[in-house]
């Protein structure tokens, strides 16, 4: 089990709302301005009106690509020339090796060995090196921290770093700026670069607004974390949802995540499944398990509609079609 760094100090936040702007400007003409979806459908089962901000149409199919693209381009110029180091189970891997195809800076990645198939050859085909690990025999950061004094790179980690979070944070900006206020808004949480940046932006364009992050049950450290005050830890936890096997919150997160969200729930990967069912079936759109964790909470239940104006993040849509039919398998009703 990874050792536990230090419970974060609240008092100081890494990022503000600020930032977040500076990221969307930085970010104009390279990442999509993706759609906002609803479904009438959905919402008479849920009880509200809801608007789904659909990253799975983003670059790289996730939105992964803002924090990349807006932690690469101000990295020093003796840094971009080294090139970068990052470790990922396939999202974060694929925005930092397109934004170093699109920033002329080479890129590393280290991948878990059972990675899904599509990340893999899609990162590769952005031109990074992909370095593969074994989950069950060492860390990945453990492993990256090795690497980086081998080579002399610096590590982008894939969510706890202020311009990462600052990146991500423009999903939420622009779904504001796209529907205006909202009663409530649902993010999914794996180590909370996305949860954090959106909660910002959304507290900024509506005070008022209700920010829920969602994680699956077996990877429910953050909400631990965010019930108890101090930081909880999760070791590789068996989900489906391959983006949120996280195993603790960071130092840049979890604090702005306790000033700016809300609340934090968990959803149930049978949930995740049925969620996955509807939105492929009814919407037509390809989401990755982790990328309905948001929407599953309405779906399953787990927060209630009651009327109310809902902002739901889908975060990707990277499915291995090869095991699609498996994900779909206990589905029934």
């Amino acid at each position: 089990m990874p050792a536990s760094p230090p419970t974060p100090d609240r008092s100081t936040l890494a990022v503000d709302y600020a930032d977040v702007a500076a990221a969307a400007a930085r970010l104009d003409g390279v990442v999509h301005r993706t759609p906002v979806m609803t479904s009438r459908t959905f919402n008479e089962r849920v009880d509200a009106d809801v608007y789904f901000k659909c990253e799975n149409f983003q670059r790289t199919g996730a939105f992964k690509i803002r924090g990349g693209y807006n932690t690469l381009a101000q990295l020093p110029e003796a840094q971009k020339e080294r090139g970068v180091l990052t470790y990922s189970s396939g999202n974060h891997a694929q925005a930092v090796a397109l934004a170093g195809d699109l920033l002329g800076i080479p890129a590393t990645i280290i991948m878990p060995e059972d990675a899904p198939q599509v990340k893999l050859d899609a990162t590769r085909g952005y031109g990074a090196e992909i370095i593969p690990y074994d989950p069950e025999s060492i860390t990945r950061e453990e492993l990256a921290e090795q690497i980086a004094e081998e080579r002399d790179l610096p590590i982008i980690p894939p969510y706890d770093h202020p311009h990462v979070v600052a990146g991500q944070g423009t999903t939420g900006d622009e779904l504001f700026d796209a529907v205006g206020d909202l009663d409530m808004l649902l993010v999914c949480c794996g180590g909370g670069g996305l949860l954090s940046g959106c909660a910002i932006a959304a507290k900024h364009h509506d005070p008022n607004c209700t920010v829920i992050g969602v994680e699956p049950e077996a990877g429910d450290d953050a909400t631990r974390s965010f019930h108890t005050g101090e930081l909880q830890t999760v070791h590789n936890p068996d989900t489906i949802a391959d983006g949120a096997r996280t195993p603790y919150l960071g130092e840049v997160t979890f604090p702005l995540v306790l000033e700016y969200a809300d609340d934090m729930v968990t959803v149930s990967d049978d949930a995740l499944r049925r969620t996955m069912h509807f939105v492929w079936e009814r919407m037509k759109m390809v989401v990755e398990p982790t990328g309905v964790l948001a929407a599953a909470a309405l779906h399953a239940g787990v927060v209630p509609g009651n009327g109310r104006r809902v902002g739901v993040i889908v975060s990707g849509g990277n499915v291995d079609l090869q095991r699609a039919a498996d994900l779909f398998k206990p589905v029934s009703g």
